[in-house]
């Protein structure tokens, strides 16, 4: 790949450096002051890059690979051409993240107006009461509202609005466009681009004139190192507070009802939708396009499949997949009976598609 001027190469570490930070073992010495410069996937792997490989899968790849480096488990070293040095890892993957963040640490927090940009923009509006400590970057068209505090490192993407009475912490990054109201926010927490956080939740009473609509007087309270993807929504609480809990991530165009509580180290996929009131627990892993009734209880470290609809409570520890969710063994079982049902069908009517 053509030089990348957007995330370009690290100055370079030796292998021996890189080894060290990564808890990994330089599987040959006399490879160790090799310098690296960047990562890179195994097929296009070059001089200056490392690489990761997790099974046997890649070893047609690893004929025509250059790298100066590739982390793996002690079991696959065997595989690896003999003129590409090794770093042995007991978790490669985890490795190779970190190889990621040290190399390139520009690419894990939000992309500013230029690599130089520093300080507040003239073309940014900061309301004389709000506090912001050192080394906090304000982009252009940003706004910080009354009584607002930021903490030190932060920056603030170009457009973005933070509201009156908010509290970013430190080392965070909230990315162009977005919007945070109503909320407390941890450190280290990365905010993509268009996420808008804080506003009202979805409350309504029937009337005799129609919809009322029920009072928001909740925050959104976000703990720290939590990732907030691009046009993710999360609702304020009605009365009480919604909370993401340290570490959780999600991804982009998630919507997160009003009094929804989130645990900890919980990673939730892109086009998920968690009703009012849900209860997430701690580790537990939610696929893409899945629903979460409101009111339901989802136990610390289940996982949904992509496409489920929970609304039921949902034991720890489960594996859940399908609309009602249920044991994924109990829905891959029912696909199959289903698929071979209608196979039997085409078979009757002669190979036909129905």
């Amino acid at each position: 790949m053509e030089y990348n001027r957007f995330f370009p190469p690290h100055d370079g570490l030796s292998l021996r450096e890189l080894a060290n930070h990564l808890g990994a073992e330089v599987a040959d010495e006399k490879f160790s002051e090799l310098v690296i410069h960047s990562v890179a996937p195994v097929y296009r792997a070059a001089k200056g890059d490392v690489c990761y490989i997790l099974s046997r899968k890649n070893m047609d790849e690893l004929r025509s690979c250059n790298a100066s480096a590739i982390i793996c488990a002690t079991a696959l070293q065997s595989i690896i051409p003999s003129h590409i040095p090794v770093l042995l890892s007991d978790n490669p993957h985890a490795a190779f993240a970190q190889a990621g963040a040290l190399l390139h640490p520009q690419a894990m927090r939000a992309v500013t107006v230029g690599k130089d940009a520093s300080g507040i923009s003239p073309a940014a509006f900061v309301d004389p009461t709000a506090r912001l400590e050192a080394n906090v970057l304000i982009e252009p068209m940003a706004v910080i509202g009354a009584d607002a505090e930021i903490g030190e490192g932060s920056q603030i993407g170009a457009g973005a609005v933070i509201g009156a009475g908010v509290k970013i912490g430190r080392n965070c990054s909230i990315s162009a466009g977005a919007s945070v109201l109503c909320a407390y926010v941890g450190n280290n927490v990365i905010i993509h681009n268009g996420a808008r956080i804080g506003q009202d939740g979805f409350g309504y009473a029937p009337g005799p004139a129609g919809m009322l609509k029920i009072v928001q007087i909740g925050r959104v309270i976000i703990q720290d190192n939590v990732e907030i993807g691009a046009n993710t929504t999360i609702d304020r609480g009605t009365m009480d507070d919604t909370v993401i809990g340290e570490g959780t991530k999600i991804d982009n165009q998630a919507q997160i009802g009003h009094n929804v509580r989130i645990g900890r180290h919980t990673a939730i996929v892109s086009q998920v939708g968690i009703a009012g009131s849900a209860k997430i627990g701690s580790g537990v892993q939610i696929g893409g396009q899945a629903g979460v009734a409101g009111h339901i209880h989802v136990g610390d470290g289940a996982q949904l499949a992509a496409g489920s609809g929970v609304i039921f409570d949902l034991a720890p520890g489960g594996r859940y997949g399908g609309v009602p969710a249920r044991p994924i063994k109990d829905f891959l079982r029912e696909m199959a009976e289903t698929m071979a049902k209608i196979g039997n069908r085409k078979k009757m009517r002669g190979g036909e598609n129905d």
